[in-house]
């Protein structure tokens, strides 16, 4: 059961991750346009989209869908492990 709740873990935080870097790279210009960028482009996008379409980025600019993104991705992770959890026990 352990071992189930630390894959859990490790996937998410992952993600998690990913999403970091991907927001840390918009920073920098022509970083998205290599490999690792266009992968990570391919992966986080799709996830950061449903909530870029609900929540306008603040004057114009400022983009804080990928905050509530992680939110919710933690609270996903919470819910999985309590489902987890609520089957093995």
């Amino acid at each position: 059961m352990y071992q189930v709740d630390r894959i859990i873990t490790m996937l998410f935080e992952i993600y998690f991750y990913m999403i970091v870097i991907y927001v840390l790279m918009s920073w920098l210009p022509n970083l998205r346009e290599n490999f690792i960028g266009e992968l990570l482009t391919k992966l986080v996008e799709p996830y950061l989209s449903v909530f870029r379409r609900f929540i306008p980025p603040i004057m114009g600019m400022l983009d804080i869908s990928p905050i509530i993104a992680m939110f919710v991705l933690q609270f996903v992770q919470r819910g999985l492990k309590f489902i987890v959890h609520s089957i093995f026990f």
